[in-house]
C-alpha cells in the first residue's frame, strides 16, 4: 500500500505527525532507469549510421526528376554531360514509347531512349523538327548551342547517320507528336501533326505507330505508385520555406500570444478558442474542396507550364485529394457539432483555466520555457526532414537486364549499337525500408521525449509552488524550472525514455496494425463471420483507446516523477491509483478543460494548414521547377508541426492543471479531506463552495 508523500515532498507535518527536512521537493533521489537511457543512446548512434547511409546513397533529386538513357538525374550539374536546368525528361524514339504500351510487350518504358531537355518538343506547322541526342563525337557542338539550335543537328548529320535517323534509330529522331510537360515528363499527346508526319514518310522514314496507347504509356508510368510517393515527399522538401514559417514560426507566435492571453483574459479564452477553432476548420476544409477542384477553378493539375485547355491530365494526387477532401468534411461536421454541445459546459473550463493562469502569473518562467524545447526540436526536424529526403532517394542506379530490340546510333563509336543500349532504374535493396521505418519511429520517439521532458520540468516547477503554498520560501528556488531542469537531467532521464518508447511503441504498433487492417480490406480479406467482422471493425477502436490511455498514464507519471524521482513504472503506478481513487472529482474539473486545451491545440495547427495553404497558393509553388504535385503532404506536415508546437506550449497550462489537481487530491487524501498544502490562490480560484465540496469530499 502507498504510503503518505506528505513528508516525502512537502515541508508541513503529515498525518502521522512526522516532519521531513531538506525542502519542498526531495533531494535524496538516485538515478532511475539508467538501463533506458543508454538503449537510446545507444538507438540515437544507430540514427547517425542510418542517416550516414542516407546521406551517402541518396540523391533528393531522383525524387522529382527522371533519368536518361545513360543514367543521369536530370537537372544534375555534375552529370556527364552537365544537365543543368535541363529537367525534362523525354522520349526520344515514339516506336519505343508504343511497344511499352503494348498489353502483352516485354518492352519497359525505362528501356526506352531518353534524354533531358529545356522544355518539351512541338511538332512544326510548316515542316518537321528533330531531336538529336547529346552532341558528341564528330557532333562537336556545346551543351549551350545544341539548346539554342531547339536540340537539332540534322544538318551536320553524315549519310550513314541520317539514313539511321530515318530507321528510328538516331542520333536525330521526327517530333511527329506533341508533349505537355507532366511532372517534369514530356507526356505524349495521341494526336499526330499531319503535316510534320507527310514530311517524314517523304523522306523515306519508317513506319510511326499510332494510337492511345503512346498516350497511356507515359501516363501509367508517371502514375505509378511509386512515383506519386517520391513526389509526395519531394513536395516537401520544395516547400521548406512554408514548413519554416507555417509549420515552426507561425505556431511559435499564437502559442504564446496564447499562453499571454491565458494569463490575462482567462474568462474569455474558452468562448475564444471554440469560435476560432470552428472558423478554421470551416476555411481549411473550404481549402480542400478549392484545390479538389470541387469549388471554383483553382484545381490541382499535374501540367507544369502553358498547355492545351482542352487536353486533360488525370492523376492520383487529384484522387487522394478529394479523398482527403470527403474526410474533412465529415471531420468537420463532427467535430463543430461536438463544440456546439460542450458550450453549456464552458463555465467550468473557465474555472479550471484560472488554476493555470495562478500559477503562470507566479512562475512567470513558464511562458518563455518552452522555447528551449521549442529549438531543441526545430534543429532536429531540419536534420531529419533533410535524413528523410536522402532515405527516400537511396538505392543504386543500375542498367536494366533487358532483350528488347532498343539499338541507337553511338556518337562516340560512330556506329548502331545494340550492346549496353538498356535504360537505367533506381534499384532499392530490401533493407531501405526498414531504414525509412526505423528512421519514422527515430522521430516520433524523439518528439515525445522531448515533449515528455518538458512536461517533467514543468510539473516539477508547479508542485514546488504548491506544496510552498505558493508562498515566497527559502526552500523553493528562485527559478523553480531551471531547478526542475536540473533534477531532471541529473536523476530522470531514464525514466522520460521509458514513458516515450511505450508511447512510441504502442503509436507504432497501432499504426502497423491499421497498416495491415486496410490491406484486408483493399483486397477483400475481410472476415465473413459476424464474430470475425466484430473483432475486425473494432480493433481499431480498441488499438486507439489503448493508445489514449497510454498517453494519459505517461503524462501522469512525468507528474509523480517530477514529484517524488521515483522510476517510470514506481511513478505510473503511485499515478494510477492517486486517479483511481479521485476518479471522480478529477473528471468532473479537469474534462472539460482537457478538452479547451485540445480545442487550442487544433486552432494553432489549423491556422498552420490554413496559412500552408495561403502560401502554397503563390505562383512559385504553381509553375518552374517549385511546383508542387499536392498541397496535400506539406500541409499536413505543417499541421502536425503546428500541432507538435502548440503542444509543447499548452503543456504549460496542461501540466499545471494537472499537477496542481493531483497534488490537491494527494493533500486531501492524507489530511482526511482538508487539503493542507494548497495555496491562498488555488483556495481564491476554486472559491465556489459547492466545486470546493465536491473537490474534498471525492466519490461516494
Amino acid at each position: 500500500m502507498r504510503g503518505p508523500l506528505g513528508p516525502v515532498i512537502g515541508r508541513y507535518p503529515s498525518s502521522d505527525g512526522s516532519t521531513q527536512l531538506g525542502g519542498v521537493i526531495r533531494h535524496n533521489r538516485k538515478c532511475r532507469d539508467v538501463a533506458f537511457l543508454v538503449i537510446f543512446i545507444a538507438f540515437w548512434v544507430a540514427m547517425i549510421v542510418n542517416s550516414s547511409f542516407g546521406f551517402n546513397q541518396g540523391n533528393p533529386l531522383r525524387l522529382t526528376y527522371g533519368l536518361d538513357y545513360k543514367g543521369n538525374v536530370c537537372g544534375d550539374k555534375h552529370a556527364n554531360p552537365g544537365l543543368r536546368e535541363l529537367e525534362l525528361r523525354y522520349w526520344l524514339n515514339p516506336n519505343q514509347v508504343y511497344q511499352s504500351g503494348l498489353k502483352d510487350s516485354q518492352f519497359s518504358l525505362s528501356n526506352a531512349r531518353s534524354i533531358c531537355l529545356l522544355d518539351c518538343p512541338m511538332p512544326s506547322d510548316d515542316g518537321l523538327n528533330w531531336v538529336c541526342d547529346y552532341p558528341e563525337g564528330e557532333i562537336r557542338l556545346s551543351m549551350d548551342d545544341w539548346i539554342d539550335r531547339n536540340y537539332d543537328y540534322f544538318e551536320f548529320l553524315t549519310p550513314e547517320m541520317r539514313n539511321t535517323s530515318l530507321q528510328l534509330q538516331g542520333p536525330c529522331y521526327p517530333v511527329i507528336f506533341p508533349s505537355v510537360n507532366v511532372y517534369w515528363n514530356c507526356q505524349f499527346i495521341a494526336r499526330a501533326s499531319n503535316m510534320s508526319l507527310r514530311h517524314w514518310q517523304q523522306m523515306g522514314g519508317v513506319n510511326i505507330n499510332e494510337g492511345i496507347v503512346i498516350d497511356k504509356s507515359i501516363h501509367r508510368s508517371i502514375n505509378a505508385r511509386s512515383s506519386v510517393l517520391k513526389r509526395y515527399m519531394a513536395d516537401v522538401g520544395k516547400s521548406w520555406p512554408v514548413l519554416i514559417v507555417c509549420g515552426g514560426l507561425l505556431p511559435l507566435l499564437l502559442s504564446i500570444v496564447w499562453l499571454l492571453l491565458i494569463r490575462h483574459f482567462v474568462a474569455a479564452m474558452p468562448w475564444i478558442t471554440v469560435a476560432v477553432f470552428n472558423v478554421l476548420i470551416i476555411s481549411v476544409t473550404m481549402f480542400y474542396f478549392l484545390k479538389a477542384g470541387w469549388i471554383g477553378h483553382d484545381a490541382i493539375s499535374p501540367i507544369i507550364g502553358e498547355h492545351d485547355p482542352y487536353y486533360r491530365v488525370s492523376a492520383r494526387e487529384l484522387h487522394h485529394l478529394r479523398a482527403v477532401t470527403v474526410l474533412m468534411t465529415f471531420i468537420m461536421i463532427v467535430s463543430v457539432l461536438a463544440s456546439i454541445a460542450i458550450v453549456r459546459r464552458i463555465l467550468m473550463a473557465t474555472s479550471v483555466l484560472k488554476v493555470a493562469a495562478k500559477v503562470i502569473g507566479e512562475v512567470q518562467a513558464l511562458i518563455i520555457f518552452p522555447i528551449m524545447p521549442y529549438i531543441v526540436l526545430a534543429i532536429f526536424y531540419m536534420f531529419w526532414l533533410s535524413a528523410t529526403l536522402h532515405l527516400f532517394s537511396s538505392g543504386r542506379v543500375l542498367q536494366n537486364n533487358c532483350s528488347s530490340n532498343c539499338c541507337a546510333y553511338d556518337l562516340a563509336l560512330k556506329k548502331v549499337n545494340c550492346d549496353r543500349c538498356c535504360g537505367y532504374s533506381v534499384h532499392y535493396t530490401p533493407h531501405i525500408a526498414v531504414a525509412i521505418f526505423f528512421h519514422l519511429f527515430g522521430c516520433y520517439w524523439a518528439t515525445q521525449f522531448v515533449i515528455g521532458c518538458s512536461a517533467t520540468i514543468i510539473a516539477g516547477s508547479v508542485a514546488s509552488y504548491y506544496w510552498a503554498r505558493g508562498e515566497t520560501s527559502t526552500e523553493v528556488p528562485f527559478l523553480p524550472v531551471f531547478a526542475s531542469m536540473k533534477r531532471l537531467i541529473r536523476y530522470s532521464l531514464g525514466s522520460i525514455v521509458l514513458g516515450s518508447l511505450v508511447v512510441s511503441f504502442v503509436e507504432s504498433v497501432r499504426f502497423i496494425l491499421e497498416s495491415a487492417r486496410r490491406k484486408l480490406k483493399v483486397s477483400s480479406s475481410t472476415p465473413d463471420g459476424f464474430f470475425g467482422k466484430l473483432v475486425f471493425h473494432s480493433s481499431r477502436f480498441f488499438l486507439t483507446c489503448i493508445e489514449c490511455t497510454i498517453k494519459s498514464v505517461s503524462r501522469n507519471a512525468y507528474i509523480m516523477i517530477a514529484i517524488t524521482g521515483k522510476s517510470f513504472c514506481g511513478a505510473s503506478a503511485i499515478a494510477t491509483e492517486l486517479i483511481f481513487n479521485n476518479i471522480l472529482r478529477i473528471g468532473k474539473v479537469n474534462v472539460i478543460g482537457d478538452v479547451i486545451l485540445s480545442l487550442g491545440k487544433l486552432c494553432i495547427s489549423l491556422s498552420s494548414a490554413l496559412f500552408a495553404f495561403l502560401m502554397l497558393d503563390a505562383h512559385k509553388y504553381k509553375s518552374s521547377h517549385h511546383k508542387i504535385s499536392s498541397p496535400l503532404l506539406p500541409v499536413l506536415a505543417c499541421w502536425g508541426l503546428g500541432y507538435v508546437v502548440a503542444t509543447l506550449f499548452f503543456a504549460v497550462v496542461e501540466m499545471s492543471i494537472d499537477t496542481i489537481i493531483l497534488s490537491f487530491c494527494q493533500d486531501s487524501e492524507e489530511h482526511q479531506g482538508n487539503a493542507q498544502y494548497a495555496p491562498p490562490l488555488l483556495i481564491e480560484t476554486l472559491n465556489d463552495q459547492n466545486e470546493m465540496q465536491r473537490l474534498t469530499q471525492g466519490p461516494n
